[in-house]
């Protein structure tokens, strides 16, 4: 089957490739990440371009400044630099199934990332790499939300599929609420009316003024993302 998207920013959660914290810190689970990448390279097989924005949530992720007595905005960085961490990892696994990456990273540091560079990260998309962006967007006050929907922008992706661990949007929190109801589809407007926390206003809001669809879909089902890509009713889409 061909895809329906012919370039995608796929958004990855740091809490979806935690690792066990019970054993002590464990930041991400090798097995979750080895799915995803085999995931992400058969999508590729298909022509896709992917760009990827992960999370750094499972290394550090903000804290009340009161209680930490780290400053927001220095915190932020800090997040900044567990998204690249995530992103060195996510390389890692791509290169071992086969798939050539590229990783970006919005602060410099040019022995572990090359600097973002919009028309170079079009181009690495055009040849079949699967382009990393890290580091956010190098801005503190600004969440990898943000990041991700930013980056489509600018790189004009088709959609944003936003790979959770949960099947879709709810009218409540599936893991709190049970019979929450699940929408197939809903429209930017309804998702402000209805306080829906699919991103963070921001990512939302620059999503909707672009008219940027954007899928929440369970990433930790393996094929989900291929059936994503080809069209097929899996998750929520935003439009």
């Amino acid at each position: 089957m061909l895809p329906k998207y012919n370039r995608i920013l796929l958004k990855l959660s740091g809490e979806a490739i935690m690792g066990n914290k019970e054993n002590g810190f464990e930041p991400f689970n090798p097995t979750i990440i080895e799915q995803y990448a085999r995931d992400i390279k058969e999508v590729t097989n298909l022509g896709v371009q992917v760009a990827i924005v992960i999370g750094g949530g499972n290394i550090y992720r903000g804290m009340n400044e009161a209680e930490s007595g780290i400053e927001r905005a220095h915190g932020d960085y800090m997040g900044m630099l567990a998204t690249v961490i995530n992103g060195m990892a996510m390389q890692a696994m791509l290169e071992k199934v086969g798939v050539f990456t590229r990783l970006q990273s919005a602060i410099n540091m040019e022995q572990v990332a090359e600097p973002y560079i919009r028309r170079r990260a079009i181009r690495h998309l055009e040849k079949g790499r699967v382009v990393i962006f890290g580091a956010g967007t190098g801005n503190p006050y600004f969440t990898t939300d943000t990041a991700g929907s930013l980056r489509a922008v600018e790189v004009k992706a088709d959609v944003i599929l936003k790979g959770t661990r949960v099947d879709g949007i709810y009218s409540a929190d599936p893991e709190k609420v049970p019979d929450a109801t699940r929408f197939e589809k809903i429209s930017y407007q309804e998702c402000i009316s209805k306080n829906l926390k699919v991103m963070d206003m921001t990512a939302f809001t620059l999503c909707m003024e672009n008219k940027l669809p954007i899928i929440v879909f369970d990433m930790n089902k393996p094929g989900n993302l291929l059936q994503v890509v080809q069209g097929m009713n899996v998750g929520t889409l935003v439009q």
